[in-house]
């Protein structure tokens, strides 16, 4: 029979056994032990040999997962500084105020959530009054990603620190009436309070990875030491789920970023229900990041149950607590003494007996009290390690009981995070529990009262001696008085004013040339962030590489292969270049937390944003959103745009809806320039105002998102005349007419007007050339290089005018006496130009690429989709033939000569 404790040994063992007899000594002791005290004795001490041999160095793979207990045991932790006493008042009235906030608001039907802060209350007390770094603190003090359902919880210490006051919280998600307090952190809404936005979920962590990264940048690359800035981020287990959660774990490991520490508020339950119902999310948290090569702090059980884990000698309690799944854990919650005796102890000969030594008070003060989350001794010492551990980032696995302290109507109920209010008696037994001095009389006509212990009271004086130790007021955002950054040369935009001759000339090889002019400025070309997600030889910027380098940490450590060559693939400790792999949201992140650097370290930094335009908006523009709502600035730039530019790549890549998107995001001004001189003119006037002196009225806090193609047609040079760069930014110019273009159309000819966007304007100027030749008609051709500013001027003019103020949309003004209709046409669907019509005077059509994309040449693409230059000629014609200005019969003639 064979032995089930038996090592077998492994056939397929490839490394050669220099000692044999050793090694079948060492598998002897093993099945000793598991014959002697059972398997799970001899798994315990292959675990602890295990964890000895990392602590020494040892070469082996890591241990993925360790029991469900706590990483540092009792006898191991930190006595806490300060008056534990105190915090724990302050904490009382904040988890009071936060649940009063929330309940009196939703009588106004606003709602709000209770629970997640009452879990996470402890998480955030201890951090506030022990690490977190105020931006008064050296370099830029640290930087918190609040978990976006705890805000009522930061609001209410807000109020007891005096930043906040009781009319702010009354007006809790109503912001309307211009004293209100947003939902969740959101620094548009609240400038002053909160710095990142962490609401959609999934997003905070992946950027919280990304500025920690870019810290690091700033100081390599010598902007500015950052490297005593600590980033915290405040997570919910179910948040986890979220793909964005977990994308660039591999990345914090592989560069060291110890300087980023996750606290994920494991309370077991997200919005339905639990997290991991019939598992275990906590081990599953535990194994993913330790696989990913974080360091991995559990904090679970709190101090009742130390007495527990003594009774332990056979090991039941710990197995059982690693079987148990979490949707009975959060059963036991709810349940008396006696179920948790026969369910959870009832299991086991060993638990039976050790059950027996447990009174029923104990039992209940272990199931429905205690947790490593919610004591501030084992908060502090995981805190304590994260902020010691050096080589690597933390993840802290803090288990929470979501609704703690708010009653057995809320703790661990399936529906708590919908549960917006508490009953008047609810709060009176929540006060008792609390012990706050806050008396029946004060609750008038049922409205739960704010509390507050004075403003001069030891609580209060104790929480801002704390934060005035630890570097001013947190959560908060600053916007440092940045002087201005000088102009950049006016040469490296006027060198596209002449055009470039017969040479053909992509906008997006423009663009790239204008970078590399500006990045040689000798005033701002440091602060220039180049980002590209794995396309720059797509986008032809390889000769960035060896000029510019690639940031790595660790420098580069090989010899390319491509060592010998002009344009080598440099990395460098100091590189300017922040390439990303093929990562969309990586390079979305980065470009966050360098463009609201000017906040974040009052150092201005200038990011461009260069991606494959189908996989920008539509890929990341829930992370554009987040970039808007953070104040970022910055180039976004779309490169090989439009649906038919794309020779051959068809469905997936060809975009012709981008632009749709971005006009959604008030924050993005989207530019469609046609000719290099356009694209010079839109970066000059983003500089000017993301950076320079914005003009009275002007927001800087927009970022700019430009369309450029990789179709190299001659660049002609800039018309001649005043105010041309002007309306380049405004969004539309007349480019030519027929007369200038040397067409000569006869005396009372018929006319129409073609406003093209892009690498439209091409097919445009050649329709213009047909309409002359062979039918007779002038056409005016315009360039809009942004349909949807011009759709914004005319919103602001329609606003205007129901305020009584008399204002003409620049669209009209621009078009005003222009003679014939209008056909506008762009490489985007029929949306896009469709954005001005109902302010255009003139009659008005368009042509556009709607559907999806088309693998073929650019000719049969643009034939299919019918916006070449034949196609506008046949649509004008069509046009003028319903006003009478040509005859109905050449728009068939017109078809049958094109092959249409």
């Amino acid at each position: 029979m064979t032995d089930p404790y038996a090592i077998q040994p492994s056939e397929l063992d490839q490394l050669p056994d220099r000692d044999p007899e050793e090694t079948a000594e060492w598998q002897a002791s093993l099945d000793a032990v598991a014959k002697a005290a059972g398997p799970h004795r001899a798994a315990y001490l292959m675990r602890r040999t295990l964890e000895r041999a990392e602590g020494n160095g040892v070469a082996l793979p890591k241990l993925l997962e360790t029991d469900y207990v706590n990483t540092i045991p009792t006898v191991a932790e930190p006595a806490v500084p300060g008056d534990e006493a105190l915090e724990r008042r302050i904490t009382a009235w904040n988890r009071w105020n936060a649940a009063a906030m929330v309940t009196r608001g939703a009588k106004h039907g606003v709602g709000g959530h209770i629970a997640t802060f009452a879990s996470a209350a402890w998480l955030y007390e201890t951090g506030f009054n022990h690490f977190f770094k105020g931006k008064e603190a050296d370099g830029s003090g640290d930087q918190l990603y609040i978990q976006g359902h705890a805000s009522p919880g930061i609001y209410a210490r807000a109020f007891l620190d005096g930043r906040l006051t009781e009319a702010h919280l009354d007006n809790f998600r109503q912001e309307a009436g211009g004293n209100g307090l947003p939902s969740y952190p959101h620094p548009r809404r609240l400038p002053w309070l909160w710095e990142f936005p962490t609401v959609s979920m999934g997003l905070g962590p992946l950027s919280a990875i990304y500025q920690a990264r870019f810290n690091r940048y700033l100081t390599a690359r010598g902007i500015k030491d950052v490297s005593e800035s600590h980033v915290w981020a405040f997570l919910g287990d179910g948040e986890m789920d979220e793909p964005e959660s977990t994308a660039a774990l591999a990345l914090a490991s592989r560069e060291g970023l110890d300087n980023l520490t996750f606290v994920i508020n494991c309370n077991l339950q997200r919005l339905d229900g639990p997290v991991r119902a019939n598992f275990k999310i906590v081990q599953e948290l535990e194994a993913q990041f330790r696989g990913a090569g974080w360091n991995v702090v559990k904090s679970l059980w709190g101090n009742a149950w130390d007495e527990l884990f003594q009774l332990d000698t056979t090991g039941a309690l710990v197995r059982r607590l690693r079987e148990v799944p979490d949707a009975q854990v959060q059963t036991y919650q709810t349940r008396d003494a006696a179920y948790i005796r026969e369910d959870f102890f009832g299991k086991d000969p060993a638990l039976v007996e050790l059950a027996k030594l447990l009174s029923d008070d104990k039992i209940l003060e272990c199931f429905h009290l205690s947790r490593g989350g919610h004591e501030s001794r084992k908060v502090y010492a995981a805190y304590k390690a994260a902020v010691e551990h050096k080589g690597g980032p933390t993840v802290i696995l803090a288990q929470t009981v979501k609704g703690h302290t708010l009653g057995a109507g809320f703790a661990s109920k399936n529906a708590n995070h919908q549960m917006k209010k508490l009953s008047t008696d609810e709060f009176k037994q929540m006060r008792d529990l609390l012990e706050l001095p806050i008396s029946d009389a004060q609750f008038i006509d049922g409205v739960v009262p704010y509390g507050h212990p004075g403003a001069d009271s030891p609580e209060v004086r104790y929480l801002q001696e704390r934060r005035a130790a630890l570097g001013g007021p947190a959560p908060a955002r600053r916007t440092h008085a940045i002087a201005p950054l000088p102009s950049a040369s006016e040469k490296a935009f006027a060198s596209f004013d002449k055009g470039s001759g017969t040479q053909n000339v992509a906008t997006t090889m423009a663009f790239v040339r204008l970078v590399k002019d500006l990045v040689r400025d000798k005033e701002t070309g440091k602060r220039w962030v180049p980002i590209v997600p794995d396309e720059a030889r797509t986008f032809g910027m390889e000769s960035l590489f060896p000029s510019l380098g690639i940031y790595s940490p660790k420098g580069q450590t090989y010899e390319p292969v491509d060592r010998d060559q002009l344009m080598y693939y440099k990395e460098a400790k100091n590189g300017q270049i922040l390439n990303e792999g093929i990562t969309e949201a990586g390079s979305m992140a980065d470009f966050i937390a360098a463009s609201t650097s000017y906040s974040t370290h009052g150092e201005a930094m200038i990011p461009f944003y260069i991606f494959y335009s189908m996989f920008g908006w539509q890929r990341t523009a829930d992370q554009m959103w987040q970039l808007g709502d953070q104040l970022g600035r910055g180039f976004l730039v779309g490169a090989t745009a439009g649906r038919t530019t794309l020779t051959g790549e068809g469905l997936q890549h060809a975009d012709g809806h981008s632009p749709v998107i971005a006009a959604t995001n008030p924050a993005a001004l989207s530019y469609d320039p046609a000719f290099a001189y356009e694209v010079a003119a839109i970066v000059k006037d983003g500089i000017r105002r993301m950076y320079g002196e914005s003009a009275p009225g002007e927001d800087p806090n927009v970022f700019y998102y430009l369309t450029v193609y990789n179709e190299p047609i001659p660049q002609p040079a800039k018309p001649a005349g005043l105010g041309i760069d002007e309306a380049i930014v405004k969004g539309l110019y007349r480019f030519n007419t027929a007369e200038s273009a040397g067409l000569s159309p006869a005396a009372n000819t018929a006319r129409i007007q073609l406003l093209g966007s892009g690498t439209a304007i091409h097919w445009a100027l050649k329709a213009q050339q047909l309409l002359a030749e062979d039918w007779g008609v002038a056409a005016d051709v315009w360039s809009a290089t942004s349909w949807t500013e011009l759709r914004r001027d005319a919103l602001e003019a329609d606003a205007a005018l129901l305020r009584g103020e008399e204002r003409v949309p620049y669209v009209r003004q621009a078009l005003h006496g222009a003679e014939g209709p209008v056909l506008a046409v762009s490489d985007y669907m029929r949306q896009v130009p469709d954005q001005i019509a109902q302010w255009v005077e003139q009659d008005y059509s368009s042509l556009g690429a709607d559907g999806f994309g088309l693998s073929d040449t650019r000719d049969a693409a643009r034939r299919y989709f019918g916006v070449d230059a034949e196609s506008i000629v046949v649509a004008a014609l069509a046009q003028l033939a319903r006003r009478g200005e040509v005859k109905a019969t050449a728009v068939k003639e017109a078809r049958e000569r094109y092959g249409l």
